[in-house]
């Protein structure tokens, strides 16, 4: 194909995200309960203050595309959130995969839940063999240049946050299991509590107070709690209402 003068838009020439494949047959088999809950409950806490909610994209388990000259080369993060770009593609539809060339904005935190199969690859302990594609850790180090990678062991509670130090990862020395991104204005930590019944240690998002940040059920129950005891300082039972 001969370069045109001016040369044609990406758009016309690489594939979007409506040509590439979003799932594979060939991939293993659903996520266990964990990896269902956990990335549930970062989702419901993610609100950054400093981005309205329509250039909020959060996704889970979803094709992240990130090599032009390799366009079916993928990864797919347990959990990412990338902000400044829109909540929809295109400002329209909800999306088949994240496609780099085509939104222009690398995610900037993702989390892996380490599973015994992928520990030596989420944490960078495998090398790279010829003629495949990069590791993760290399996609996310070097060619998308995330400004944090958050990698969490549910086997033994162990947090670990690696952030971007000019060109590769420093991991955090964390004296207590959360990390503060001035960024996003959020931090996320471990918090003992229970969600969807299950009692454990949970990743989540806080605010600059230190809080953490309720989930949409937590907040009708705050709203609920809020209006019983304005009830009762005018006399009312809401207990009988």
């Amino acid at each position: 194909m001969y370069q045109t003068d001016p040369p044609r838009p990406a758009k016309e020439t690489l594939p979007t995200m409506y040509d590439l494949p979003s799932e594979y047959p060939e991939d293993s088999g659903l996520p266990d309960e964990f990896h269902l809950f956990q990335p549930q409950l970062l989702r419901e806490t993610f609100c950054p203050p400093n981005y309205p909610a329509e250039e909020v994209f959060v996704a889970t388990d979803l094709n992240l595309y990130y090599d032009l000259r390799h366009t079916l080369w993928y990864k797919r993060p347990d959990w990412f959130a990338a902000v400044g770009v829109s909540r929809l593609y295109e400002q329209q539809n909800l999306r088949l995969s994240y496609v780099i060339w085509q939104e222009g904005v690398a995610p900037f935190v993702v989390v892996e839940l380490l599973s015994p199969g992928t520990e030596k690859e989420d944490l960078g302990q495998t090398l790279r063999e010829i003629n495949q594609p990069p590791t993760k850790w290399e996609v996310y180090e070097r060619i998308l240049r995330v400004p944090y990678y958050i990698v969490f062991d549910r086997y033994t509670d162990k947090l670990q946050v690696f952030q971007l130090v000019a060109d590769r990862y420093s991991e955090f020395d964390l004296s207590t299991p959360r990390v503060w991104m001035p960024g996003l204005e959020l931090g996320l930590g471990l918090w003992q509590g229970s969600y969807q019944g299950i009692e454990r240690l949970w990743l989540r998002w806080y605010d600059a107070s230190g809080n953490w940040l309720p989930t949409p059920l937590e907040r009708e129950s705050q709203r609920a709690n809020r209006l019983a005891a304005q009830l009762r300082e005018l006399g009312v039972n809401p207990d009988e209402l």
